[in-house]
């Protein structure tokens, strides 16, 4: 029957019902909203009941949908007051799981809509439900990817790159407005009337060029966890020297990640060279509290030579901290 079709357009299903009559049931055609089918149903009865429900298949048993929504039943004629519902949230499996009694009965044309807020697939095993549309998070998600890619081919690619990078054993294309966006001292260097600015070129000849090219990674956003692992020593000495905040805390953290007997008095010096409060308190309980320094005993004779006395004497404070006497 013609008034069995129902007319969708984005997250709105809407059944105009020419004439109900003397008819206790009347179910809808199959529209599709989201992966499924669905069906709405009239039963008339004391009440008008109004049921969504997808349709039966193996899409709705195995995937079922979690779904937010309001329907809205009014008459096709002027002046009468449209019936809206609450906001449902269901887990609609079959007919049976939603059923909106109203108590008014309703007589020739009118028309019945449902507005999708949210659709869901809830998963069978009682893991989290996973949405349908994509979520502001979502499309963050895709439009960061989308830059990083561009990021990423305007290093490789230096288009319209217009500043040169001279390294310790080669030279890099950049952009001025990326380094100055992501580094006050190289916005300071661009800002005002220094060499750098006359000559669009930057000397770091204390960085090789591929520890320089992962410092431009992780400033347009593309570094890959094994290159920061790799230059890490060098990246944390360029976030100090460029004031780049963000980049000089995950070193430490990546320091503090993998301490141990070998590399914990170097660490510990790096810690205080940079000032790295974290780091020197993971050294020295490292140290101390868990009495690896019997670990080190051939290598700190070495290291007093060369370390700070400030740096010392908060080893020495340690130790009588942690050896004080119950």
């Amino acid at each position: 029957m013609a008034d069995s079709k129902v007319e969708t357009i984005s997250r709105l299903a809407q059944w105009r019902i020419e004439n109900f009559g003397p008819c206790s049931y009347k179910k809808s055609d199959p529209f599709k909203l989201g992966i499924w089918n669905w069906h709405f149903s009239i039963e008339k009865n004391r009440y008008l009941y109004i049921r969504l429900f997808p349709e039966p298949s193996r899409v709705s048993k195995e995937q079922p949908p979690l779904a937010r929504f309001v329907l809205r039943v009014s008459s096709s004629g002027p002046g009468r007051r449209p019936y809206i519902s609450p906001v449902h949230e269901r887990l609609l499996r079959t007919s049976e799981d939603f059923v909106w009694p109203l108590d008014s009965t309703f007589l020739g044309r009118f028309i019945i809509d449902v507005e999708f807020l949210d659709l869901k697939i809830c998963p069978l095993n009682g893991g989290e439900a996973s949405p349908v549309w994509p979520a502001d998070g979502l499309m963050q998600s895709v439009s960061t990817q989308s830059t990083l890619r561009c990021l990423s081919r305007m290093l490789d690619e230096g288009i319209h790159a217009d500043v040169t990078i001279n390294t310790a054993d080669g030279t890099l294309r950049a952009h001025k407005a990326i380094l100055s966006a992501t580094s006050p001292v190289f916005q300071s260097m661009f800002n005002h009337d220094l060499k750098e600015k006359e000559s669009s070129t930057i000397h770091i000849k204390d960085m090789s060029l591929e520890s320089c090219m992962a410092l431009l990674s992780y400033l347009y956003g593309t570094i890959k966890q094994e290159n920061f692992w790799k230059h890490r020593l060098a990246l944390l000495g360029a976030a100090n020297k460029y004031n780049i905040a963000d980049l000089k805390d995950a070193c430490e953290e990546s320091l503090l990640e993998d301490i141990n007997s070998t590399n914990v008095l170097a660490r510990l010096q790096e810690a205080w060279l940079y000032q790295l409060n974290t780091l020197k308190k993971g050294c020295l309980m490292y140290l101390f509290d868990f009495g690896k320094i019997y670990d080190v005993r051939d290598e700190v004779n070495d290291f007093f030579r060369h370390a700070d006395r400030d740096l010392m004497m908060e080893m020495f404070q340690e130790v009588l901290t942690v050896w004080k006497p119950v």
